[in-house]
């Protein structure tokens, strides 16, 4: 996968230098409005997407500008992957000063 995009060890996506959180966040873009409310549900499409992305690049991709310019609250993001019912995700992993709930 181009612009900024890698796939890591069982085709989850990682972030490279070149593009960053900022092409991911698009491909993240059926998130957009579970990341800014609580009581929307996560949609089938947003969990799968979830399910292929690191930790530490959901991190930087909830931190990141354009995430705040799309209305994204880390609050309510780090929440996604709890709500999808991710099995193995990582449990009170810190991303910044927020951490993905158990």
């Amino acid at each position: 996968m181009g612009g900024g995009l890698i796939l890591r060890g069982g085709g989850g996506w990682g972030v490279r230098a070149a593009g960053g959180p900022e092409v991911l966040i698009y491909k993240l873009a059926s998130c957009a409005a579970s990341g800014q409310d609580k009581n929307v549900e996560v949609p089938p499409k947003c969990c799968g997407l979830m399910q292929k992305v690191r930790t530490s690049c959901l991190c930087a991709i909830i931190l990141s500008k354009e995430a705040k310019s799309l209305g994204i609250n880390p609050v309510v993001a780090v929440t996604i992957p709890k709500r999808c019912k991710i099995a193995g995700r990582p449990k009170g992993y810190k991303c910044g000063a927020y951490v993905v709930q158990a």
